[in-house]
């Protein structure tokens, strides 16, 4: 099988595994033809063209099973940033560190004042999700309609990040989803720094409890929250951080791929690689 072919099926099986509709090559190119190449491919890369990775579920083609990505590290991105924060003190009048399962959690965000964020919101959403999933997701934090109904990842990038999930074989019941804050910034603002130190104790101890076998930072400020760091997300990328020992995989805000679906089919590669660290 030449080159060009064997590249063409595999672009095919993707958008099959993606949801795309099925196509069947015929045995042959009729005499005297040519597969045209893409631009930006070389004959024999590894490299597949764009795919549109917002149909990341395949229930809408009958027939056609969802396939979970091959376990193995062997082809798993180099080692990134470390960081390991201190605990809380379980001793001091702070009940952050003192709380034992992620309902105390919320009741403590509940009533939370530490911010100015608290000023400005209908309601707190402190995450939801299986208490012992094996994958986390960590936004930003709530826009207006999560300040509405105090859940995590709703309204249009909520079912994109669902369809990413179902995806990778994990319902959004089976995994914990949260924000690095947990209230609605005015605006839909970024979290500004004393915000988020204020706010991200709930956010550890909240991973202290799930204790997940690994971490997907969606966006910016997650990446460099859970890294303590101020290097950019596309820096971050490519790579498998650690967070106290949990690997950390940073990709794009499912919010961003719908302003630029471009980043759909990298946030694709990174997601499947969340799924082999799962395996």
């Amino acid at each position: 099988m030449s080159d060009g072919r064997a590249l063409a099926r595999e672009f095919l099986e993707q958008q099959r595994l993606l949801g795309g509709e099925p196509v069947i090559l015929p045995d042959g190119p009729p005499p005297g033809a040519t597969i045209a190449s893409t631009p930006g491919l070389r004959p024999g890369s590894a490299q597949s063209p764009p795919v549109d990775s917002a149909r990341l579920t395949s229930s809408d083609t009958p027939g056609i099973p969802q396939s979970r990505p091959p376990a193995g590290g062997s082809d798993l991105p180099p080692p990134g940033l470390s960081y390991d924060p201190p605990g809380g003190d379980l001793f001091s009048n702070d009940p952050v560190p003192q709380a034992a399962t992620l309902d105390a959690i919320a009741g403590l965000v509940a009533g939370c004042t530490k911010c100015r964020l608290c000023e400005g919101r209908r309601t707190t959403v402190p995450g939801e999700g299986a208490g012992d999933a094996r994958l986390v997701v960590v936004g930003e934090g709530p826009g207006r309609v999560e300040d509405e109904t105090g859940r995590p990842f709703v309204g249009p990038a909520g079912e994109l990040l669902t369809k990413i999930l179902g995806a990778i074989e994990l319902p959004r019941e089976r995994v914990f989803i949260c924000n690095v804050v947990k209230c609605r910034p005015p605006d839909n603002r970024q979290p500004q720094f004393d915000e988020i130190a204020a706010c991200v104790p709930y956010l550890f101890r909240q991973i202290e409890i799930v204790k997940p076998k690994v971490i997907l930072a969606m966006g910016g400020t997650a990446a460099q929250t859970l890294l303590n760091t101020k290097q950019s997300l596309g820096a971050l990328r490519n790579q498998v951080h650690r967070f106290r020992g949990v690997p950390v995989i940073v990709t794009y805000h499912p919010a961003a791929l719908l302003r630029n679906p471009n980043w759909k089919k990298p946030t694709w590669d990174d997601v499947r690689i969340a799924r082999r660290l799962i395996d």
